[in-house]
Order: C-alpha cells, then structure tokens, then sequence
C-alpha cells in the first residue's frame, strides 16, 4: 500500500493504545504482519518531556519505518511543540489524538471532548500542519461526543481544509465507549465525502470482519486495537485472508511460546526489571486469557516478583499445554457480522 510518501506492506495498522503500543508491541506486530504501528499518545506538555515515561514513549530504536507517533493535547502552540519535539526525534507521521474517551483526558479538554469545540479543532490541527510542513499529519476521531452529536463528517471538512493528509475514525461516540456495535454506516458516509485516505477502526476482530469492514465502509486501510492484545499474529491471519480467501490454521502452541518468550525478553530490556516484570503481567494474561488452566495460572504468575520466576512460570504453563493440544484452543470472539447501523449503545456521559 502507498500512503503518505511511504510504501506498506499492507493496509492494515495497529491503533494507538496507551500502555499497550510501546516499542517493543509495535515491532512484533509489524513482524506479524502488521503495515504500520502507531506510537501510543506522547503528551504535549513539555514539563513531561524529561520523564522516563515520555522518553520511553518517544524511543524508536530500530524500529521498522515509517515511525509514526501520536501526540495529545487541547493548546495549540503546545501541541504544534509537541509535533517539532517528535520529528526532531524520529518521527516520520504526526498523529493527533481527538479520540481518546478516557475520563482523565476528556477532563482536560483533549481527545474525543475536542470533537465539541470544531473551531478549537480546526486551530490544532492548522497549527501542527505548519509546524512540521515536511511531515505528514494525520488525524483520530470518534464519530462524535454523543449519539445526538455525531460530527465525523464537520471534522472531515476541517482536517482537510487544515491539511491533514488522512483520517483514522473509531467507529463510536465518546459516549458510547466500547459499548455497542461500530457504526459501518457513519464510516460509510465519511468515506463517500472524504478526498483523503479513511481508516476505519472498531469491532475489527478476524479475517472476516475485516474483509466486512473493508467492503460495507470503503475504507483505504483498517485499524486495529484491542484484538491485537496477546494475538498479534491477528494482522497476518487477515493479510493472509484477504489475499486468498482462505483462513490460516491457527498457531501452535510451540509458536504461541515462542512468540510471547520473545516480547517478554524485549519487554525486560526496554522497561527495565522492575517495571518489565510488571508490564509483561497483563500481555502474559492476554495471550493466555481462554485457555485450559488459565485463570489460576494468572493468579499464580502476578504474585511473581522476578524476571526468572515469570520466565518460568510462563515455560512451565506452555509446556503443559503443548502436552495435551499441539493448537491452541481459542474460541473466536467474532460476533455475528454486524449490521449497517448506528450503534445501540446508551450515552454514558452528556
């Protein structure tokens, strides 16, 4: 896929996740097949860029091209800073975050609660445009504040007219959470009035809900999020469905151990011991949530203070599997293709 300049391997990008797409994430999701990897959000408060959090979020050593970060925030100038700090460091894609739904972000005026003040919108994203004239800048949306404010298509107009060269949409209000199904029928619309690339993002779960998603919105690419958790090998089984049309058979367990050796050993070397260990706990639970045995094994492995006792633990656990099932048994969480509507969700926030 050609975007932005660059060559991808494929359409299909990993979202943004805070806590979740760090290096270490992203480098083994674009080793399993995913095109491009967003950084998780960089605050664009400079009092915080000497943190060890924002320097770790801003590392991309020997990361596979293009690096693309995220930045959040509600100033304009603070945030045209935030985009010409990144760059300086590596940064190849500017995103902006106005999708974020959390509650500590909205209270600050940023992420999603952005999408209720379009004229503050369109000052942002103006802003970090000229800030980095040489570097692409593309936006993240949700399809509104509220199911009574959906405004996806007004953002369209503003971050095309602000020089934002693609746009990333959730496919739910702020509102609405993680609650009901994505809303197709709003990307669908989006696409239909759009002159730049659309990604869409939301309930993307296997090959074959991409391949729904792909055909019912028009999108350009897909983005996906929570289903990449403890299965990046997610990103080939789709690349690999929409070139065939046939599935892959599932991962072994040798190849799921293997894998999740491999990311804990960068977790620990990135973060460090201490914070390693206590990283490396909730992708450990992720790639193991569903299978036999599995609860009592997470119980057991987050009372383990050490790198070489989780190691173990997580051996011990692998090779007790592999004994009795050479596939792992996951059961799909891939709903009933979802209908062309508006999600049902209730407004959990005004």
């Amino acid at each position: 896929m050609e975007f932005l300049g660059f060559t991808l391997r494929n359409n299909l990008f990993v979202a943004p996740m805070a806590g979740v797409t760090d290096r270490p994430f992203r480098q083994l999701c674009k080793s399993l097949g995913a095109g491009l990897a967003v950084s998780e959000m960089v605050t664009s408060n400079s009092l915080l860029y000497g943190s060890a959090k924002t320097r770790r979020r801003a590392n991309h050593d020997g990361e596979v091209a293009p690096i693309s970060v995220q930045i959040a925030g509600a100033d304009p100038a603070m945030m045209a800073d935030a985009a010409r700090y990144n760059v300086d460091r590596g940064a190849q894609i500017i995103d902006i975050n106005m999708g974020c739904p959390a509650k500590k972000i909205c209270n600050v005026m940023a992420g999603s609660a952005l999408l209720r003040d379009e004229p503050l919108v369109g000052k942002i994203l103006s802003a970090v445009v000229k800030a980095v004239p040489q570097t692409p800048v593309t936006l993240k949306i949700r399809t509104g504040w509220d199911t009574g404010n959906r405004n996806a298509l007004s953002i369209l107009k503003i971050a095309e007219q602000s020089g934002i060269r693609a746009l990333a949409m959730h496919g739910r209000t702020r509102a609405c959470g993680y609650s009901g199904h994505a809303e197709y029928d709003t990307m669908r619309a989006v696409k239909a009035e759009a002159r730049i690339p659309l990604i869409a993002n939301g309930d993307i779960v296997s090959p074959e809900t991409a391949k729904f998603v792909l055909e019912s919105t028009g999108a350009d690419a897909l983005m996906i999020g929570r289903a990449a958790q403890g299965r990046p090998w997610l990103f080939r089984e789709i690349e690999h469905f929409l070139n065939t049309g046939t599935p892959l058979m599932p991962p072994r367990v040798s190849e799921i151990h293997r894998i999740l050796l491999a990311h804990l050993e960068d977790l620990y070397l990135f973060y460090g011991t201490e914070t390693g260990v206590r990283v490396a706990r909730k992708h450990i639970s992720w790639y193991t949530k569903g299978l036999v045995g599995s609860a009592a094994f997470r119980h057991m492995m987050n009372q383990l203070p050490t790198i070489a006792l989780q190691r173990q633990a997580v051996n011990d656990f692998f090779l007790a599997l592999a004994e009795h099932n050479e596939h792992l048994p996951y059961v799909s969480s891939d709903p009933a293709t979802p209908a062309l509507a508006n999600a049902n969700c209730e407004d959990l926030a005004a």
